[in-house]
C-alpha cells in the first residue's frame, strides 16, 4: 500500500510547481504587456509592468506593414504538412523497430537521435546551394521537407516508446486472425495508441511552428512562416520593442490557444506507459 505523502511536502511542490510554471510564463507575460506599450514606455527606466498608458498603435501599424494572414497561413500549411508527412513515415518505422527488431536496431536508433545533436549551422551551406540549385528556395514545398526531416527522428523515438508498451500479443492474435499489415497498423495498432499518436503530433506540429533558423535561412516571402514576420521587425535601425512584442504576441497567440486546448491529451500521451 502506497504511503501518503506528508501535508508540509505537498505543500513545499505545491509552491515550488507554482514558481517554476510563473517563471516559465513571465517572459511570454512581459511580451504580451510590452505590445501594449509604446516605444518611449518599452524603453523606461525603471520598467512599468502594468501601470502605462495601453494602447492597440503597435497592432495597428503591425497589421498595416505585414499581411499577417499570409504569414500564419504559411506557418500551418508548413507545421500540419510537415507533421501529417512525419507520421506517415514515423509510424511503419516505429512498428517495424518496436515489433520486428534487428540486430540494430539501437543502433539505428541511436543515430537517428545523434543527428539532433549536429549544429543546424554546420549543413545550412550544402542544402542552401542543393535548395537555390533544384529551384526550392523560397518554397512551401522545400520548407515542408526541411521541417520533416529535422523532427523526424523525435517522432519515430516517441512513438516507438509507445508502441513498446502495447503488448505483442495482441497484434499476433490479429495476424492469427487474418489481419494484413495495413489493417493491423490502422485498426489494431493506431486506436490502441492513440494518445501517444495525439502527443507526438501535436509536439511535432509545435516543433514546426517554433522554428527559425531554417525558415529565416531558406525563405523570404513567398513561402516565409511567422518567424520571418517577427525577425522584420528588427531593423539596422534598432530593435522597435513595443512593434516586435505585438508582432511576436500574434505569431505566438495560435499555437499557445492550441497548446492549451491540447494540453490534457498532450500531457496523457507524455506519460503513455510511464506507470506499469
Amino acid at each position: 500500500m502506497a504511503r501518503a505523502i506528508p501535508l508540509q511536502r505537498r505543500l513545499f511542490m505545491t509552491i515550488l510547481a507554482w514558481a517554476a510554471g510563473l517563471l516559465i510564463f513571465f517572459p511570454v507575460l512581459w511580451t504580451v504587456l510590452t505590445s501594449f506599450k509604446t516605444e518611449l514606455e518599452a524603453f523606461s527606466t525603471p520598467p512599468k509592468l502594468f501601470f502605462f498608458d495601453w494602447t492597440l498603435e503597435n497592432y495597428s501599424i503591425v497589421q498595416e506593414r505585414s499581411n499577417y494572414l499570409r504569414f500564419a497561413s504559411n506557418s500551418i500549411i508548413l507545421s500540419v504538412g510537415s507533421t501529417l508527412i512525419a507520421l506517415a513515415f514515423g509510424i511503419p518505422a516505429a512498428w517495424a523497430m518496436a515489433f520486428q527488431p534487428g540486430k540494430r536496431t539501437k543502433d539505428l536508433l541511436m543515430w537517428m537521435l545523434s543527428t539532433k545533436m549536429m549544429p543546424p549551422v554546420g549543413a545550412l551551406i550544402p542544402l542552401y546551394l542543393g535548395f537555390r540549385d533544384m529551384g526550392l528556395l523560397d518554397t512551401r514545398g522545400g520548407l515542408i521537407a526541411v521541417l520533416f526531416l529535422i523532427n523526424l527522428p523525435i517522432v519515430v523515438w516517441m512513438l516507438y516508446t509507445y508502441f513498446k508498451e502495447i503488448p505483442v500479443d495482441i497484434l499476433e492474435a490479429a495476424r492469427m486472425d487474418g489481419a494484413s499489415l495495413w489493417k493491423e497498423l490502422v485498426f489494431v495498432l493506431a486506436p490502441m495508441a492513440v494518445p501517444g499518436i495525439a502527443s507526438t503530433m501535436l509536439l511535432n506540429v509545435i516543433l514546426a511552428w517554433n522554428e527559425a533558423f531554417w525558415t529565416l535561412n531558406l525563405s523570404t516571402s513567398e513561402a516565409a512562416p511567422l518567424t520571418v514576420f517577427i525577425a522584420s521587425y528588427s531593423s539596422p535601425e534598432g530593435l522597435f520593442w513595443a512593434k516586435l512584442s505585438a508582432a511576436s504576441t500574434m505569431a505566438i497567440a495560435p499555437i499557445l490557444v492550441l497548446g492549451w486546448f491540447a494540453q490534457r491529451q498532450l500531457v496523457r500521451g507524455l506519460t503513455f506507459g510511464a506507470v506499469k
